[in-house]
């Protein structure tokens, strides 16, 4: 075994970030995929993972080539077979919420697999952990991300999103009812000013509630530009109206490439948001709000640096408990924004 990191998708959109982010603090990278032109070790990965993982003997294995939804465990059941380490970067809900199934298994091999090492709900929980005290109880949080309209896209992620906009979501802690990218909402972000926000499905919604006792959770992302927002909102109906004769996620590469027509009209400033309420230790009603804004292009760092420390720290050895689960308080926000120091993010 070596103390090298075979990052899947190693030259997408989040993957080249991640590869370029271990390499920086000196971990050999392997860049996997299909493409020959632009990876180390090019193979099919429903068929070729277990060959590829016998032939370079990478210590940890991190998976960015998604979408996740609607996919099983192959991946990181293939590594732990093969005694490797695995880091995923899912944003599906049922994928990172399920994957504590594969516990036992991952134990027994002695292997630590992380699902969901991505700003959700690593980061989220990480800011939670970090004021939680203030708090005598904490009942809600509202959260959500919009990225800048120049920031780079990736289609994985694209058809991510299209898989549940319009969908009904599996309600979630004080809201029985809701569908992917409605609930239109508008949030004024520090340094960008008010952008509108609609409803996702992130593993968040069952992992916060359950683990710091909330009796509400809310989780939105938005779009810089009104008009693309509302237009993917408009979208969202003729899906829950059942008006679309077939899946919206066929439509990720068109309307990503007329996304990108826009491009000169925003800019590549984006930002998260998290408001925290519930009662403060003088028993009056408390409420903490935190922004992270990022500027000139950077924001696709912040969802990278989970996988980046996490498969750093197993591939030099750093003891971290086998077994499977979320990325849930796996990171300290001290950490987590010491590592984007290099780039133009701030905290508000």
């Amino acid at each position: 075994m070596t103390n090298s990191v075979m990052v899947l998708g190693g030259y997408g959109n989040f993957g080249k970030r991640i590869a370029d982010g271990l390499r920086t603090r000196g971990v050999p990278v392997i860049i996997a995929g299909r493409d020959p032109k632009r990876a180390e070790a090019c193979f099919d990965l429903n068929t070729g993972l277990g060959e590829a993982l016998a032939q370079y003997r990478p210590a940890v294995v991190v998976h960015t080539a998604g979408p996740y939804q609607g996919t099983d465990y192959h991946v990181a059941k293939t590594c732990i077979a093969a005694g490797v380490h695995y880091v995923d970067l899912s944003d599906a809900r049922d994928f990172v919420v399920g994957f504590g199934a594969l516990d036992a298994e991952a134990r027994a091999a002695n292997v630590t697999a992380i699902s969901g090492a991505s700003t959700v709900p690593c980061l989220s929980s990480a800011v939670i952990d970090h004021v939680r005290d203030r708090f005598a109880t904490l009942d809600e949080v509202d959260c959500g991300i919009c990225p800048g309209q120049g920031a780079e896209r990736g289609l994985a992620t694209t058809a991510a999103i299209l898989s549940y906009v319009g969908q009904p979501l599996k309600p979630f802690a004080g809201h029985p009812k809701a569908y992917g990218w409605q609930g239109l909402r508008r949030h004024r972000f520090p340094h960008l000013g008010p952008r509108l926000m609609g409803d996702c499905d992130i593993p968040d919604l069952d992992l916060l509630p359950a683990h710091y006792g909330l009796k509400s959770i809310r989780f939105g992302a938005g779009l810089e530009l009104g008009f693309i927002h509302l237009g993917l909102w408009a979208l969202s109906w003729t899906v829950r109206w059942r008006l679309l004769p077939f899946p919206l996620p066929k439509l990720a590469t068109p309307l990503l490439k007329a996304a990108d027509l826009f491009d000169p009209l925003g800019s590549d400033d984006g930002g998260m948001f998290m408001v925290l309420s519930g009662t403060g230790h003088d028993g009056q009603p408390k409420q903490i709000d935190w922004h992270i804004i990022a500027k000139d292009g950077d924001g696709p760092q912040i969802p990278s640096v989970p996988a980046i420390l996490l498969a750093e720290r197993l591939a030099k050895g750093e003891p971290l408990a086998p077994g499977a689960r979320s990325s849930l308080g796996q990171i300290s926000l001290d950490d987590y924004l010491a590592a984007l120091k290099p780039f133009n993010i701030v905290t508000a």
